[in-house]
């Protein structure tokens, strides 16, 4: 059996991917575990397709990033202005997580996660 969304599944891999660096590196922080979570679904759901999975996912990533931003946001004193500074806290993550949220909320909706054409 093959991924019926490429893009989902492939996107999904690669956020794992990313939250196993974060987690291997930073020694088991919670800003690496969310992004590994939110990726083993995104290739779940990419590997089994549907709409509805797909509506609720974008929405769980909605919720998930907001409390992310609030997070990242009381951090923000204690960020450091480096590449890896940025990218291992809570607010990036957050905004991340509310834009494919919302991409996810959109593509539910999509002619061809629907079947029109």
């Amino acid at each position: 059996m093959k991924p019926k969304g490429w893009v989902a599944f492939v996107l999904g891999l690669l956020l794992a991917l990313m939250g196993i660096v974060g987690l291997v590196v930073y020694r088991g922080g919670l800003a690496a575990l969310i992004p590994l979570l939110i990726g083993i679904g995104l290739a779940f759901l990419g590997w089994r397709g549907g709409r509805h999975g797909l509506a609720i996912f974008g929405h769980s990533c909605i919720v998930v990033g907001c409390f992310m931003v609030a997070w990242g946001v009381y951090l923000i004193p204690y960020s450091q202005p480096t590449l890896a500074g940025v990218l291992s806290r809570p607010l990036f993550w957050g905004l991340f997580s509310i834009g494919g949220g919302v991409c996810a909320n959109y593509h539910g909706f999509c002619k061809c996660v629907r079947g029109l054409d």
